[in-house]
């Protein structure tokens, strides 16, 4: 697979990562675990050098499972993981303050099976901790060798800024696919003009761009998409138009909506890599497959036109998740 650069920081990675939150957390029961060893090992064969996980996916059980899937080629592979939720929990509310962000390394090290974690993200912005505050913790985590790069996730403008001028930012990860495209807004010219790559979750919009979700599917009770107002049956009917779209180009380069959903995403910057995450080896395969479609100027333009025509239902994340946004 092709490698690619996460903006002016020199962290080199496949062109493609693999989220590992699914395999622990969010989307239903958990993956059985040597199954889960398996998929994230056959991802590494496939030249996957880009793990990302949380201390709240689990919470900590996706960090000891990466630990001992990516322990025999350690050396070989970027691992991300993130701090900034009180006792790694969602529910209980944001926790960036420095000796959280210290005792957070320090566990995720360990779960890890790691002497350094290559890409440590806050993972909400916390207003009640200066984000300067945050940036300078992290740059004596790296000063210390503990950590190699520092990022943030779903941050807004000025916290990014403020930050980038403490401790160089490598990435930000954030929310970005064919049916969220907010971040073309401002985040995107900002991190261009600030040297930050991009690395976006979702790419595959929750599964919906994949074209194997409609109206009538059924999530199991543990999945957070029950709660997702992009996901309510009336918005996953209005939202199939998207998928229709993806079809059509689809076909004509014998390829999966959601590949031409990645390779889209590719095309954007050369600073981009997703991260799509899946459960099973054939998606695993074919999601990986992406990183070979090139997309013409000329697919690239109808796919914009066509984009434009067509109305986005429904937020991306529930009131309450919302307020952690763009801080």
């Amino acid at each position: 697979m092709q490698k690619r650069i996460l903006g002016g920081s020199g962290l080199e990675v496949s062109a493609l990562g693999l989220g590992c939150m699914g395999l622990s957390f969010g989307y239903g029961p958990a993956a059985d675990k040597s199954k889960a060893i398996e998929l994230i090992q056959k991802a590494f064969q496939l030249g996957v050098t880009f793990f990302d996980t949380a201390e709240v996916y689990g919470p900590y059980t996706n960090e000891e499972l990466l630990g001992e899937a990516l322990a025999p080629f350690r050396d070989e592979v970027v691992i991300a993981t993130k701090f900034g939720f009180k006792n790694a929990s969602t529910s209980e509310g944001l926790d960036s303050r420095p000796e959280t962000i210290r005792a957070v390394a320090e566990a995720s090290l360990t779960r890890l099976k790691t002497d350094r974690i290559d890409l440590f993200y806050q993972h909400r912005v916390d207003l009640n901790v200066p984000i300067e505050e945050v940036a300078g913790t992290v740059k004596e985590l790296i000063a210390e060798g503990k950590v190699k790069h520092f990022g943030l996730s779903e941050a807004g403008e000025g916290s990014i800024r403020k930050a980038h001028a403490v401790q160089p930012i490598a990435a930000l990860q954030s929310e970005y696919s064919l049916w969220w495209r907010e971040p073309e807004k401002e985040i995107i010219p900002l991190l261009e003009e600030l040297g930050i790559g991009f690395v976006p979750f979702s790419p595959l919009g929750k599964g919906f761009l994949t074209g194997r979700i409609d109206e009538n599917t059924r999530f199991d009770t543990t999945d957070f998409r029950n709660t997702v107002p992009r996901f309510s049956e009336e918005n996953r009917k209005a939202n199939q138009a998207l998928v229709n779209l993806l079809g059509s180009i689809a076909s004509k380069q014998n390829a999966s909506p959601a590949q031409i959903s990645l390779a889209w995403l590719l095309a954007q910057k050369p600073w981009i890599v997703p991260i799509p995450g899946t459960t099973k080896l054939p998606r695993l395969e074919e999601n990986l497959a992406a990183a070979a479609i090139s997309l013409t100027e000329i697919e690239l333009t109808e796919i914009q036109a066509a984009l434009n025509q067509i109305e986005i239902h429904g937020h991306r994340y529930p009131a309450q998740s919302q307020k952690m946004v763009g801080g």
